[in-house]
């Protein structure tokens, strides 16, 4: 979090470090949140929350006020279910984002994560508009042993993604990951192939997909969440992964996004490398934005 904390958060530390609990701080302090990307409502909400317990609890430490904060913030934030799927059965993951999101890198990580849990995994590559999404996903496939099932360029992706199930169930696979084509959130057409690639999927596995994960490039910063709304609204995203957190000075947009679409952080991005993914930690998310 050092990018976002050196932008917008290590000013709270400052301030809270120099002045007093008066009219002067908390007009400070609302503006260092507005620029910190957590939208204006929750800021706003925020600075109330804070006001009310300073004057119930008679807080005149500042520092008190910054501990205060923080838990406000983590609190913001929900937990990360424990438990997404059905032990006994195959489960089937869309990922679905805009192009440059890092949606595939982070398809490859996934099935490291289930691999290291013991299960076995099948990758789809859905991504039939771009031809460079099929040879990337087949690259981690190889090199982590999992077997992606792909087609020619320009092929249906509903057809790869039907196949895949197919394919999952004849060999007892645990989990199918499908990697669908980047989609722009303003373009109509192409958010109505990925609800078709949705419902083929249903037809190829009642109850599937068991969830549907957007890949946020966390350094759009509020565009993001415009971007979550699209895809929530049109095939009815149930969790977030943060990609790219490590890099990007818009970190506190994750506040946003839970607290305007209810949609948890299941995990965090912070680096290139196939082990870079991580269960989403909200204590260590805050706690990052204010000390290094």
């Amino acid at each position: 979090m050092s990018r976002t904390r050196k932008i917008a958060f290590s000013k709270v530390s400052t301030l809270m470090g120099t002045n007093q609990i008066n009219d002067d701080l908390w007009e400070k302090l609302e503006e260092i949140l507005i620029q910190s990307d957590l939208g204006l409502d929750l800021c706003l909400e925020t600075i109330d929350n804070l006001r009310t317990y300073v004057y119930q609890q008679g807080i005149t430490d500042p520092d008190e006020l910054l501990t205060q904060l923080r838990e406000e913030l983590i609190s913001t934030l929900d937990l990360p279910p424990q438990h997404f799927f059905r032990e006994s059965e195959t489960s089937v993951i869309m990922i679905v984002g805009v192009n440059g999101s890092g949606k595939t890198t982070s398809v490859a990580k996934l099935g490291h994560i289930f691999q290291e849990q013991k299960k076995n995994v099948l990758f789809a590559a859905a991504d039939t508009f771009r031809a460079a999404a099929t040879e990337q996903l087949k690259y981690w496939g190889d090199k982590l042993n999992i077997p992606v099932i792909a087609g020619q360029e320009g092929s249906d992706p509903g057809a790869i993604a039907y196949d895949s199930i197919a394919s999952a169930k004849s060999k007892n696979i645990d989990r199918v990951i499908i990697d669908t084509a980047g989609r722009l959130h303003t373009r109509y057409n192409l958010m109505e192939e990925l609800k078709k690639v949705k419902r083929v999927v249903g037809k190829a596995l009642p109850g599937a997909p068991h969830a549907v994960w957007l890949v946020l490039d966390a350094t759009t910063g509020q565009n993001a969440f415009q971007q979550a709304l699209s895809f929530k609204d049109s095939v009815g995203v149930t969790g977030i992964i943060l990609a790219k957190l490590d890099t990007s000075a818009k970190g506190g947009m994750a506040f946003a996004i839970q607290k305007e679409l209810g949609l948890p952080i299941l995990y965090a991005g912070l680096g290139e490398g196939i082990d870079d993914l991580y269960v989403f930690d909200r204590e260590a998310f805050v706690q990052g934005m204010f000390t290094t």
